[in-house]
């Protein structure tokens, strides 16, 4: 059996050209992809969640990998429903579906194998779900390219991921993927249907959304869109006077340039100069060139946004082709609601989040036709309302159990994630500084509620400083001593609201991801015990987050939390009768020192 990183390999350059594969079941015998999968996985935040069953991550071995190899190899595996949950939404609640453990390392192994082939086939307009890009990619391709954009037509297909149509779905996949047995393991993850209210329910169409396969589905599913898009759609709008996608020369900024070029070669500097700022104020290039037009396209899972110049009899025109397409091809429906066209330069358009403008200015030429991104003012709402009751800041009640380490901290994560998602936005400073306001605000009332102060004292506690980027800001901070070690400290502030032109790069750090040292599988790889020290077969007990492991009870810590804590690792390899100890006596004094006596004959 080949090594997993030459298959990923041979897979990929196949996949940038566009050629067929086969024989892609037989790759899915190899434990080395399981080893692979398990480590892009296990530090995810649901491992542990339970699927329709009590088969989580926890308890993760070779032996477990070479059971599904089996059923696999033999076509007995068979996916289980998933088990569906909500969660909530703007306007709603989303449904989510969670698969079993199994069922993800197999659902993973897959999306590696899917993922080396089709990455180099996707679009550079496509953004969502692929490692290396993000929101902010798509926004920064958004200012590259939506540059002087008349209209913005924004993009909403109608419940995308739950109406993806299975059969055209597989017949996109059958093209490039000649394996029966592999495309029959996919047909049979989208019939698996869910669990609710221990209720089965078929699944006719759509990806299985919390699934680890799901987005890369939905994905290969959407290259189609973008395919067609690049191909066909924006051939057909972009055309200009020279044939070379440019605009004609502006006559009247031409003869300004003439005139003061004259007017410097005969000595009259004052002339020129004032000629020269003269031209400043008006574009080089025929802004209302009517021969000239210029589609641009931009896609986020979902969500796309095209950048048109032009008239809007022809963007309307370009939003029914899209429509019709969505539906001839993909059997997926438009939302007509949903799907508008703006004025770039009166109106704001939306897209991930941000408002959309086109910025012009009489005096500074150099901005004109330049994309202004805009944080809404019902996210600035939305975000004071968490901190605030009947229209005043108010303390959070159910965190006054909490350290002051943990309270000051849990705040600046909330406003520091709102913050480095909207750096792009120009008017960064004076939206989110409310936030900022009734966050502090909220904090402070939290600690004074807690030690039964005022919001004076709580200050003056607290208060600290903090150095970045050069500049000194003033904190609260909140410190927890411990011994022979570096303090903990948690401070809020500190968060410049400054605008950043480009916080990301798009990279492939696909590879990286392959060939990185896992330092899980080598400890998995051991056979040897992290409890009792007892060589053999080892599985991973799981404990996620590790703020799970942190929480004291009103007993003493048990001796594995005690291990976990000290390794700084959120899984500890352990042999059979040590992970039963742990799952079953949680909190039971004998199993410490049974594992305790087991350490001491190990050692001994």
């Amino acid at each position: 059996m080949q090594r997993t990183n030459t298959v990923l390999e041979v897979l990929s350059r196949r996949g940038s050209k566009k050629q067929p594969v086969e024989r892609l079941h037989r790759q899915l015998y190899n434990v080395d992809l399981y080893e692979l999968a398990y480590a892009q996985i296990y530090a995810n935040r649901g491992a542990t969640t339970r699927g329709i069953d009590d088969d989580t991550l926890d308890g993760t071995s070779i032996a477990r990998f070479e059971k599904i190899i089996e059923k696999v190899k033999s076509g007995t595996y068979k996916w289980k429903p998933a088990r569906r949950t909500y969660i909530p939404k703007k306007g709603g609640k989303r449904p989510l579906g969670i698969p079993t453990g199994t069922d993800k390392l197999l659902q993973a192994a897959m999306k590696i194998l899917l993922e080396s082939y089709y990455e180099p086939q996707f679009s550079e307009r496509s953004h969502g779900f692929r490692q290396g890009r993000g929101c902010h990619t798509a926004l920064i391709k958004v200012r590259q390219k939506f540059k002087g954009t008349t209209w913005f037509i924004e993009g909403d297909i109608k419940g995308c991921f739950d109406n993806i149509d299975h059969e055209i779905l597989m017949r996109i996949l059958a093209d490039d993927i000649k394996d029966n047995r592999f495309l029959k393991l996919i047909w049979g993850l989208l019939k698996a249907g869910y669990m609710e209210e221990w209720d089965l329910h078929k699944t006719y169409s759509g990806t299985p959304q919390g699934g680890v396969i799901s987005p890369l589905l939905a994905n290969i599913y959407l290259n189609k869109l973008d395919e067609w898009v690049e191909e066909s759609l924006i051939p057909r709008y972009n055309h200009s006077h020279d044939g070379n996608g440019g605009r004609r020369n502006n006559p009247e900024y031409k003869r300004l340039a003439t005139a003061a070029w004259r007017a410097s070669k005969k000595g009259d500097n004052e002339t020129a100069r004032m000629l020269r700022r003269k031209m400043k104020s008006i574009p080089s290039l025929m802004v209302n060139d009517h021969e000239y037009r210029k589609l641009e396209y931009i896609r986020y899972a979902d969500d796309f946004v095209l950048g048109f110049i032009g008239h809007k009899h022809e963007a309307k025109d370009i939003k029914r082709e899209i429509g019709e397409f969505l539906k001839d091809r993909l059997n997926l429906e438009m939302s007509d609601e949903k799907t508008l066209i703006t004025h770039a330069g009166t109106e704001k358009a939306r897209f991930l989040g941000y408002e959309l403008g086109i910025m012009h200015s009489e005096h500074r030429r150099t901005v004109n036709g330049t994309v202004w991104f805009g944080v809404p003012k019902e996210v600035v709402t939305e975000n004071v309302r968490k901190y605030t009751h009947k229209g005043k800041t108010a303390a959070r009640i159910q965190m006054l159990e909490n350290s002051d380490y943990e309270i000051i901290g849990k705040y600046q994560a909330e406003y520091r994630g709102l913050v480095n998602y909207y750096c792009m936005a120009h008017n960064i400073h004076r939206q989110l500084r409310r936030v900022n306001w009734a966050c502090q605000s909220s904090l402070l009332r939290t600690l004074a509620r807690k030690h039964k102060s005022t919001i004076r004292k709580m200050m003056r506690k607290y208060a600290g400083t903090v150095d970045v980027e050069g500049h000194t800001y003033k904190v609260l901070t909140a410190r927890v001593e411990r011994k022979d070690k570096k303090p903990l400290i948690a401070h809020y502030g500190g968060i410049p609201l400054r605008r950043k032109s480009n916080p990301a790069q798009i990279s492939d750090s696909r590879w990286k991801s392959y060939n990185q040292y896992h330092e899980v599988l080598e400890r998995l790889n051991a056979d040897k015990c992290e409890m009792c020290g007892k060589a053999g077969p080892v599985e991973m007990h799981h404990r996620n987050p590790m703020r799970n492991v942190n929480k004291k009870g009103k007993n003493s810590l048990p001796a594995w939390r005690k291990r976990m804590i000290a390794m700084k690792r959120i899984t500890l390899a352990v042999c059979w009768p040590c992970h039963k100890a742990i799952t079953y006596g949680d909190h039971r004094p004998e199993w410490d020192a049974y594992l305790e006596k087991e350490r001491l004959e190990a050692t001994h």
